[in-house]
């Protein structure tokens, strides 16, 4: 155990994650009509109490403002009453969606007549690790309980007094619905030390999912006992290829880079082959420099936008760890490539896995970039904003896995489940 942990704080989080698994087991029997209705109540909820949510975000986004959190952050970090609505109707969606759990993925008969068939079934308690993200505690919730999981949260100090407000709604509603409110609990009280007690207990969470910055990500990845579900950070592409429809590019830079710039969604990085960066890096630094975003070039991109003498735009050399890193602020690297293997080996190097796009007309480009680039998603002549569950049709995600296990890209319901072997027998023996 950690020389952090305390003795105490351990046992307390194992003890909350055995009272979520025990709570889970009837959650795990309910049907879906009855855990339907249970979300709808949830969303009712959280629109009748939104004004109470926001007064306690409101004092989480002041003490954080003086404290110096940047305007990303603070972007994900508000939970507003027209936010908590938009919450309460992800909720509503997922109460639509399809019920993973008894789902048979496959069946068949051996040749002595035992019927084997593979399962969806809960994974049982899941731990989320994440940080400044109020609507998570919401996401995360619908999510788990139309899955038949529990959830076992640690929200981060900064959205503490939001997230206590929305589980103080989320409670009651489980527990006149027949469930125990130690379906969805926070470990937050214990500070970060909740947080290492939840990488610690294996065998009492069943598998822990980080989101957040990168640093929060890998301090989990790296430390955690627990099986974890890696949510990466987003250094997030766009490529113009040579056969690219420059106008059709601009509006989707520019809505990439700066529609909300704290998400990991968001692009970083724009890459432009060399035969048409001549034309097209003028125009896209005039509207980038008209958005306020600040550019980091290059040497040839610098030379080719400096020429082009654009008012009012921060103009600066790239310097060598500009092309792994994720700004999540109105800032934006830029590399002129030589062609279409250049962008993708750039690419395949640089990027965390999340999502990249091309904008190109010729279909040739279109294959080898989409087959080539190495991240969960990939975006043609499209914004990278829409890799998102909510938009994908999963009413909410668990976040967006980097890694390439089971669950890639957005997750879902169906990737918040596990699978169980049946084989139904009439007194068959093995030989």
């Amino acid at each position: 155990m950690s020389d952090e942990l305390s003795p105490e704080v351990f046992d307390a989080v194992c003890r909350q994650a055995d009272q979520a698994a025990r709570a889970q087991e009837r959650l795990a029997q309910a049907n879906t009509e009855a855990k339907n209705e249970l979300l709808l109540a949830i969303a009712d909820a959280l629109d009748e109490h939104a004004a109470d949510i926001e007064a306690a975000n409101a004092l989480d986004m002041l003490e954080s403002k003086e404290n110096g959190m940047d305007a990303g952050k603070l972007d994900r970090l508000l939970f507003d009453v027209p936010r908590v609505a938009a919450a309460a109707q992800g909720v509503r969606h997922v109460a639509t969606l399809p019920d993973p759990v008894g789902e048979i993925v496959r069946g068949y008969n051996l040749p002595n007549g035992l019927r084997l068939t593979q399962t969806r079934v809960p994974m049982g308690v899941i731990g989320m690790i994440y940080e400044a993200r109020p609507n998570v505690t919401v996401d995360v919730a619908s999510l788990c309980l139309k899955s038949g999981n529990a959830a076992l949260l640690r929200g981060g100090h900064a959205a503490e007094r939001t997230n206590a407000a929305t589980l103080g709604v989320i409670a009651p509603v489980l527990e006149a619905h027949g469930f125990e409110s130690a379906l969805v609990q926070s470990v937050d009280q214990y500070g970060r030390a909740g947080a290492t007690a939840m990488m610690e207990a294996r065998g009492h969470i069943d598998v822990l999912v980080p989101r957040g910055g990168a640093g929060l990500i890998q301090a989990v990845v790296r430390n955690s006992k627990v099986p974890v579900i890696e949510t990466g950070a987003g250094n997030v592409h766009i490529y113009i290829d040579k056969s690219g429809d420059l106008a059709k590019a601009i509006p989707i830079i520019i809505n990439a880079k700066t529609q909300r710039v704290g998400v990991c969604n968001a692009a970083e990085k724009l890459l432009v082959h060399k035969d048409v960066a001549a034309e097209f890096l003028p125009q896209i630094a005039a509207a980038l420099a008209e958005a306020n975003v600040v550019l980091q070039t290059d040497t040839t991109s610098y030379g080719i936008i400096s020429g082009a003498a654009i008012e009012g735009l921060d103009l600066n050399h790239a310097a060598e760890e500009d092309w792994d890193t994720e700004y999540l602020a109105l800032k934006m690297g830029i590399k002129v490539v030589s062609d279409l293997d250049a962008a993708i080996d750039h690419i395949n190097t640089h990027s965390t896995g999340h999502t990249e796009s091309i904008i190109a007309e010729d279909y040739a480009a279109i294959e080898a970039f989409t087959k080539r680039i190495d991240s969960a998603v990939v975006m043609v002549n499209a914004s990278t904003r829409f890799t998102d569950g909510g938009v994908f049709g999963f009413g909410a995600e668990l976040g967006i896995s980097t890694q390439k296990m089971h669950a890639r890209g957005p997750m879902g319901l169906r990737e918040m489940t596990t699978t169980k072997w049946i084989g139904y027998g009439t007194g068959q023996v093995r030989a």
